[in-house]
């Protein structure tokens, strides 16, 4: 099965809890503080296995959960910090956020890394707040949530060379005899479903991977047919190879075959046309081929270089091997992305500051208060003790939280909703 795009959910390991703890000593009061901070969560790590070629195990694993790290001990130990998850991807996946189409990262080559989601620092042991007014203070910190969100893996097969044109025009057949690869060949559309890959030998020493991709319909760049699977995958090829059926066996022209298949590919990607690109005309061993490959050339407006060829009897499968071998070494590869030049002058201006929390007021009267920074500097004070919960309430008086929930009209008794707990509200 080849699978070229997929939606997962990644999860880096929360960080550990730090430890109150307190060690005896003489003079010291309480014995003095000696719990240690809780070791750092695993990052989500991709690394790129040059022998994968297709995302189908996300297809069945969608969860990536790393582990957190360990809790700070006693006697002052902190606690160990959790080994990095690393989960293996094929070469050429694009990693994207799945809410806002941002590009993570682009893994091309063997063994390239990239964090997606980072694991949450260790909460930190009472021996980090100890101050000469609390020398011994029962305070430490819960470990920081690690970093979760939704991601799409992408393909995009890394091939030298692409073959494209309409269906049935015999790509698969020119991939069978240029290489060792075996394409399914049968004579009716889209036999051709997901792309093959072949090694391809010149005869003089040099060789390059060429890609056979599901033919190609109008409409394509709107997912018509198999359109945004074909056209995913052209996007690293160096250059492209346009197979045209000359012998017109299915009644299409073949210069209108040529000119939708171009607006395609510029419609989808007006970069595909920057590569080189070589027009293969196919099936000379049928005799109306002449007389179109003739009606093509006086049409054509543009100087490609056109090879006739027969894949069936192999005429001039040779001299076309070599032309495209030629091609790529005066051919580097193209960059998915073109970074936008940055501007020489310095702009300054006014930017209002985010706010670190949202209030809401339910039906029932309850405030619910939710932020990024305050859910995460909840979910790191251990309830447990009196003095974090203190720290908390400071915490959330010096963000404003008191004020602006008094602005909303909240008096004492009032409910106040955090994540899934609720408190009351003192004036």
């Amino acid at each position: 099965m080849f699978v070229d795009q997929v939606k997962i959910y990644v999860k880096g390991g929360d960080g550990g809890n730090g430890m109150v703890a307190f060690r005896r000593e003489k003079y010291v009061p309480m014995g003095g503080p000696a719990g240690g901070d809780g070791g750092k969560g695993a990052d989500v790590v991709f690394e790129v296995e040059e022998g994968l070629r297709t995302l189908v195990d996300f297809r069945y694993k969608r969860h990536f959960k790393a582990p957190r790290g360990e809790h700070g001990m006693s006697k002052s130990m902190h606690g160990k910090n959790a080994q990095d998850m690393v989960v293996k991807v094929p070469p050429g996946t694009v990693v994207k956020v799945a809410d806002t189409g941002e590009v993570i990262a682009d893994l091309t080559q063997h063994g390239q890394r990239a964090v997606v989601a980072k694991g949450g620092r260790g909460g930190r042991g009472n021996i980090r707040f100890a101050t000469p007014a609390n020398p011994a203070p029962e305070l430490s910190e819960n470990g920081e949530p690690g970093q979760e969100r939704d991601i799409i893996l992408e393909l995009k097969l890394l091939a030298d060379v692409g073959l494209v044109g309409f269906p049935s025009v015999g790509k698969s057949t020119l991939l069978s005899v240029v290489s060792s690869a075996r394409p399914k060949i049968g004579e009716y559309h889209f036999t051709t479903l997901v792309p093959n890959l072949g090694v391809v030998e010149t005869g003089d020493g040099r060789s390059f991977v060429m890609a056979d991709l599901p033919g190609l319909i109008e409409g394509a760049h709107q997912g018509v047919g198999l359109g945004f699977q074909f056209l995913r995958h052209i996007e690293r090829t160096r250059v492209i190879v346009h197979v045209i059926d000359m012998a017109a066996v299915e009644g299409r022209d073949p210069y209108d075959d040529f000119v939708t298949i171009q607006q395609e590919m510029e419609q989808y990607n007006l970069r595909l046309s920057e590569r080189p690109m070589i027009i293969v005309a196919n099936k000379m061993d049928v005799p109306e081929a002449e007389e179109n490959l003739k009606t093509f050339k006086e049409k054509l407006d543009k100087d490609y270089p056109i090879f006739p060829i027969s894949a069936v009897t192999r005429d001039g499968v040779r001299d076309l091997l070599f032309m495209v071998a030629d091609v790529l070494e005066d051919t580097p590869e193209f960059p998915l992305d073109i970074e936008e030049p940055k501007e020489e002058r310095v702009l300054y201006k006014h930017e209002s500051k985010e706010s670190e929390f949202n209030i809401q007021r339910e039906p029932d009267g309850t405030f619910v208060v939710f932020g990024e920074k305050l859910e995460r500097l909840f979910k790191m004070t251990d309830f447990t003790r009196d003095e974090s919960v203190k720290r908390f309430a400071r915490q959330l008086r010096g963000m404003g939280i008191d004020e602006a929930l008094r602005q909303r009209g909240a008096t004492d008794g009032d409910i106040v909703r955090i994540m899934d707990y609720e408190f009351e509200f003192i004036d």
